[in-house]
């Protein structure tokens, strides 16, 4: 049940003990194959390997590290997938434990990335390829997580079930009692689903996950799944849709269209960092600097259809410029933090999750 996972979650986070010791940026960074670094490269591929934590689906986690792994050949990366919720609570289970597994840690909801950030779980390592990232996609202090992409979600539907002029055009369209038993959503452990449930009561109604729930939505772990349905006509309408979900989905023939809804895209953070007591820390570091540079940035947005926080990296193939979004995010985290506990409990229930 939902209050026994988020009591569970906060009784192991008090026992997340401080960074020992920050690794700040190094005077002279070492200039690699298009990013610098300060990791000693050395002896990030004696240790070999590199143990990474993210929400992303498998098949993109593969093809995002197969570039790191040719380019350093001797460090070998394996990855854990699970949605932000569960693997925050897998990852407070295990420390709990004394037990330190992952390396690199992403995370798509900022409660859990200021909440680890506040027990000292992140390792400070400010990396030489920071300087392009804005101020707000960065920690602060910084050097403790950035930004790595950017979520972005509107509608999506069937367009052999639905017709273009028929489809919803508004996020208010979606509570039209016609998509009642034939609409999806994500789970709780959703950081996307947190923010787009918090901006569309800011931005719509400030009861329109009642009336949504009205509607008999179906909650799903992954985003894969939610268009899989809706493609093979088990669903017509995705509310929260995730736009590299609709590009990925679309670049392989699938019927699927995206609504850009008039009152705005919901854009939620996709931080990462490296995690104190990282069994590999040099290969950690590396990664990361890989990561945020341009080398790095440009593998992502290929393998995951997402929109990288640096200007000087493209958006992904078939994919509109961010400028052509209006974008719906926090403009107070702290504010926003605060209504992790009251979402949780208000959406299992309409979902049927508790």
């Amino acid at each position: 049940m939902a209050w026994i996972r988020s009591a569970a979650i906060a009784a192991a986070v008090m026992l997340v003990t401080p960074a020992a010791a920050d690794a700040a940026a190094c005077a002279n960074p070492k200039q690699m194959d298009g990013f610098k670094t300060c990791a000693n490269v050395e002896q990030a591929e004696k240790e070999g390997a590199l143990t990474v934590y993210s929400p992303e689906p498998e098949t993109n986690q593969a093809k995002q590290h197969a570039p790191f792994m040719q380019m350093f050949p001797k460090i070998k990366v394996t990855f854990i997938r699970l949605q932000t919720g569960a693997l925050y609570a897998k990852l407070m289970a295990e420390r709990q434990a004394n037990v330190f597994l992952p390396d690199v840690l992403w995370l798509s909801d900022m409660t859990f990335v200021l909440d680890f950030q506040k027990r000292g779980g992140w390792m400070k390592y400010e990396s030489p390829e920071l300087g392009p990232y804005r101020k707000e996609h960065k920690s602060s202090p910084e050097g403790h997580w950035a930004w790595t992409a950017m979520i972005v979600a509107g509608i999506a539907y069937n367009p052999t079930q639905i017709k273009p002029e028929d489809a919803p055009k508004s996020w208010a369209d979606v509570l039209n009692p016609k998509w009642q038993g034939v609409i999806n959503a994500k789970v709780s452990n959703s950081g996307l689903q947190h923010l787009t449930w918090a901006m569309l009561k800011e931005h719509v109604a400030p009861d329109y996950w009642t009336k949504f729930g009205e509607l008999k939505p179906r909650a799903f772990d992954s985003y894969v799944q939610q268009f899989d349905r809706t493609v093979n006509g088990q669903d017509q309408v995705i509310h929260t849709a995730q736009y590299s979900g609709y590009l990925q989905f679309k670049a392989k023939g699938a019927p699927i269209a995206f609504v850009n809804p008039t009152e705005g895209v919901t854009a939620a953070p996709y931080p990462a960092g490296v995690v104190d007591k990282a069994p590999h820390p040099e290969a950690a570091k590396l990664y990361m600097d890989w990561l945020l540079g341009i080398p790095g940035q440009t593998a992502f947005v290929k393998a995951s259809a997402l929109y990288s926080p640096r200007t000087d990296v493209a958006p992904p193939d078939g994919g509109d410029p961010m400028t052509s979004f209006k974008l719906l995010s926090p403009t107070d985290w702290d504010a926003f933090l605060k209504t992790h506990r009251q979402f949780v409990g208000e959406w299992d229930r309409m979902v049927g999750m508790r």
